[in-house]
């Protein structure tokens, strides 16, 4: 039964990843050169489309590419390098508090542990997650309301919160695509499987979904 709905989950994976090139996620894939860059990402991507990420993470980077030059600029300068972004006071906040515990406590470098990614104000688990997989190339898995949303409308997971989802995903999800399954699954939310009203008419793999709560689809 597994085997079959791993075979079935690769199939979509591989057509998913196909269609979806072009989709906003990957226009961040230059902030995610290291594990510094990848934090910073994640933790301003909260929340926020991925065009206005990819604008206020260059802009950051720009005046701040490591975490002691980071460290070096107030909160409110931060907040104008990010601006645009949704809660950017609040992330502005976190990220001076962030880099300051990354060089008292770790050294300079980026944990690559969950449970100590998770201790840094403003991280939860699907950016703690986003960071190992991305960053540290882990099988770990971020899940955001999308990777939730499609996983259940496609019937493959029936759960009732990301973290539920992030459990049976990793029980099924052949492991070479844990890593990337974040990415595909955002782009292809942000391109064809909206939360509202989905593209059903031009999706790829509509033979493998069972629409599970579509009311409404184009």
């Amino acid at each position: 039964m597994r085997k079959k709905l791993r075979e079935k989950l690769a199939e979509i994976i591989k057509i998913m990843k196909r269609e979806v090139k072009e989709a906003p996620v990957f226009k961040l894939e230059e902030a995610m050169e290291d594990p510094f860059r990848t934090l910073v990402g994640a933790l301003i991507s909260t929340r926020t489309k991925d065009e206005k990420t990819a604008e206020a993470v260059k802009r950051l980077f720009a005046i701040a590419k490591t975490p002691d030059e980071l460290a070096k600029l107030s909160t409110k300068e931060i907040e104008k390098a990010i601006y645009g972004v949704g809660f950017y006071r609040t992330k502005a906040k976190n990220l001076k508090a962030t880099v300051d515990i990354i060089n008292e406590k770790c050294g300079g470098a980026v944990p690559d542990k969950i449970e100590e990614l998770m201790e840094l104000p403003g991280v939860g688990r699907k950016v703690a997650n986003i960071v190992l997989a991305t960053a540290y190339q882990k099988n770990a898995l971020g899940v955001d309301t999308h990777v939730h949303r499609i996983s259940n409308r496609l019937g493959i997971v029936k759960t009732k919160n990301p973290h539920e989802t992030e459990k049976e995903l990793l029980r099924i999800v052949p492991p070479r695509y844990i890593k990337e399954l974040n990415r595909i699954f955002v782009a292809y939310g942000q391109t064809v499987c909206r939360p509202v009203s989905p593209f059903c008419s031009i999706c790829k793999i509509r033979k493998y979904c069972k629409r599970i709560n579509v009311k409404k689809s184009r």
